[in-house]
Parts: structure tokens; sequence; C-alpha cells
């Protein structure tokens, strides 16, 4: 078999239906620890640096397994991945392909999964595994409205095409801070509408509808209600959305097994007891409601359709040593035990999501590479001081 390239969506697909393959990066330790290709189900991944395949040839070839096994490479950009499949293929490797675009097509990768078939609507969860995070769509009536989207508006556009529908509004549920979004890019593009909450977004330098608490943003009575929900605390103006009140789209506040960290814009204090008040408010809430969280710590969290859904009312359960807390002085002393240092390039996002400071493509892939370190949980700290 000749050398081939595959899409992320070929790997993704491979991974999803247990294929029998081995995933061989080829770049260095460092980048492998920071941000590695994950998914459902367990991955046979070999790491041997691109650069020992150039000084050390015969011996990585002594690392890898039979010469019949199918192997995948993965690098940061795509052209070491192929040098090293050329030097497979000299050495007899029968099945090789080498990742289009390297590490960061997987990283912008989207999948697109529908959460309710037979439904008067649709609502789409688009997850994106590279990043551990989740963008939703709504259709209704040739009409498209965008929760949370990625900087990967091509995806978008393309979906709504497909599908004969226009992009007509989009919302975020906070300022992000671990990702590019593209809402801003999107409305730039498209027209859309855009809604943001002022308490995150004032003094931002981009047009934007601002979010009114209880207001309905849906499509003017051509489709299911969609209610504005403030629910500060990961940051002051953190906004979540009830769709046909069944679905919550939780942004950073609700996962399905932590809650988001309030720690990130360095006021805790203040924005713990925000925190602490709409987790009381979330207590209170129709448990018989869907959780469509923005973020997922692992696969683990995921349903048997491999979706982020679940109840509110299993939510509280996976967390209810959380939700159990009955004051905000050990809703703070929870926090402070699982604080953790954010990512140096946080601050930087933040930034550019308000349009305060630009970059171009390479930084924008730069920044937005790895997973999110949005939750606070002691799984996550656990995770830090294994590092």
């Amino acid at each position: 078999m000749a050398l081939f390239s595959y899409q992320a969506s070929d790997l993704f697909r491979w991974i999803t239906q247990k294929d029998d393959f081995v995933l061989l990066d080829v770049r260095n330790r460092t980048d492998f620890n920071r941000f590695k290709v994950e998914g459902p189900y367990s991955i046979k991944t070999i790491n041997v640096s691109y650069f020992d395949f150039m000084e050390i040839e015969d011996e990585c070839i002594g690392r890898l397994p039979d010469k019949k096994t199918r192997i995948r490479i993965v690098c940061a950009r795509e052209g070491s991945a192929k040098y090293v499949a050329e030097i497979l293929e000299k050495h007899g490797f029968v099945d090789v392909g080498f990742l289009a675009g390297g590490i960061k097509s997987w990283g912008n990768l989207l999948v697109p999964k529908l959460l309710n078939p037979g439904a008067p609507f649709e609502l789409y969860q688009f997850i994106r595994p590279g990043k551990g995070s989740c963008s939703y769509g709504l259709l209704a009536n040739e009409q498209m409205m965008l929760f949370d989207p990625s900087r990967n508006i091509d995806f978008y556009q393309d979906f709504a095409d497909d599908r004969n529908c226009r992009i007509v509004q989009t919302a975020e549920t906070h300022l992000q801070a671990d990702y590019i979004a593209g809402s801003r890019m999107l409305s730039e593009r498209t027209g859309a509408r855009f809604f943001a909450n002022e308490n995150d977004f004032k003094g931002a330098k981009l047009t934007y509808t601002p979010l009114q608490d209880g207001a309905d943003i849906g499509f003017d009575g051509q489709g299911p209600p969609v209610r504005v929900l403030f629910a500060p605390g990961h940051t002051p103006g953190s906004t979540m959305f009830i769709i046909d009140d069944a679905c919550i789209i939780s942004g950073d506040t609700v996962f399905i097994k932590s809650i988001g960290r309030p720690d990130l814009g360095g006021k805790v204090n203040e924005w713990s007891d925000y925190l602490f008040a709409t987790i009381r408010k979330v207590a209170a809430m129709d448990g018989g409601m869907t959780v469509l969280p923005a973020h997922f710590i692992d696969w683990s969290e995921a349903n048997s359709r491999l979706n982020f859904a679940e109840s509110l009312k299993k939510v509280r359960s996976f967390n209810k040593a959380i939700y159990a807390i009955d004051n905000s002085r050990d809703f703070l002393a929870f926090i402070q035990e699982n604080m953790r240092d954010q990512p140096e390039e946080y601050a930087t996002i933040r930034l550019v999501n308000a349009n305060l400071k630009q970059v171009d493509d390479e930084q924008a892939e730069i920044l937005d590479l790895g997973k999110n370190e949005c939750a606070a949980s002691a799984y996550a700290a656990k995770q830090q001081q294994q590092v």
C-alpha cells in the first residue's frame, strides 16, 4: 500500500470504531505530554521524536511493532509525519498514513451529534475532542443559532449550508479564556446577531447585543424558546441558556462531573461567592432538564451515544459533595483546595476574544492548542500534581 494522508475526522472514526492501529506521534516529548490525541476508547500510542528518526533511524524502527501493523503518524504540522512515513515505507512497513495538517487539524476537529432526533427542531452538539469542549447549534425553520462556537467558522458555515440554513444568531456563555471564540468572526462574516453578557464584555472592542436575564432570544416564535439565565461565578458574566424548558446549555458553570472554577480572573474570594449563589440556584432547578456542558474532563463523562449530555438530577448526584455545601465559607475552602495554575496563554486569549489584541493565524493556532483547564475538581487538581 502506498503512503497516504488522512484527515482528523478519519482518525476520530477509527478510534470510535475501535479499529486496530498504532498511532505514532513524532513530536518532542514536551509537546506530546502537553497535548495528545485522546478519544472515547484506548489508543495504542507510541511517541518517538522526529529528530530521533533523523539521528538514530534503525534504533527508532526497532521500537515499532510488526511491519504489517497499521501505523498512523501525527506531527506538529504534517511535514515531519510524512518524512517519518517515508522512512517506515523504506523499512518495509506496508500500511502507513500521516495526518494532514498536523496536530492542529485534530485540535480544530468538530464532531456533530444530533441530540434530539424526532423533535420539531434540531439541537446539535459539536464535540471538539482535541480541546475537551463542546459548542451547540439550534436549527429551526431554516435558521441556525450557535452557542460558544470555536474559531473553526468554516465548519459551522458549511454545516449550515448543507442543511439549507442561515446562521442568524450566535451567543457566548462567557468571555472565553481557554480557546479563541468564533462568535465575533461569524457575526462579521454572516451578519448574525451576536449576543453576550455585558458583565464580561463591557469594554470589548466588538459589536454585540447585551443579554438580559430572563429574556427569550429564540427565533421570534419560529422555534423553541431560548431563555437567558445569568449564572455568575466562573466569570461575572457567565450565562446559561435554557432551550424549550428542557435543555440547559450550561457553559463553564455546570459540568457533568465538576463545576466551573471561579479563580481564573484572580478574584477567587469574590467570584466564589457568586458561584456559590449560582450553584444553590442550580440545586433548586428541575432535575429532569438535560445539562449540555461547554467542556468535559475526559470521555468517561460521555453517554452510550458518545454525547456529553446528562440529566441535571444525575449531574447533582455525581457532584453531591459540592451541591451539599450549604455555606459560602466551606464552598470557598473547596475552591481553594482545588485551585491550580491556569495556563499562561489564558490572559492573552481573553484579550483576543474581547478584540483588544490581534494575532495572526499561526499565533492563534498556538494559543488555541491544548485541553481546557476550566473545571474546579479534585480530579483536575490531582492531574496537575502528577505532571
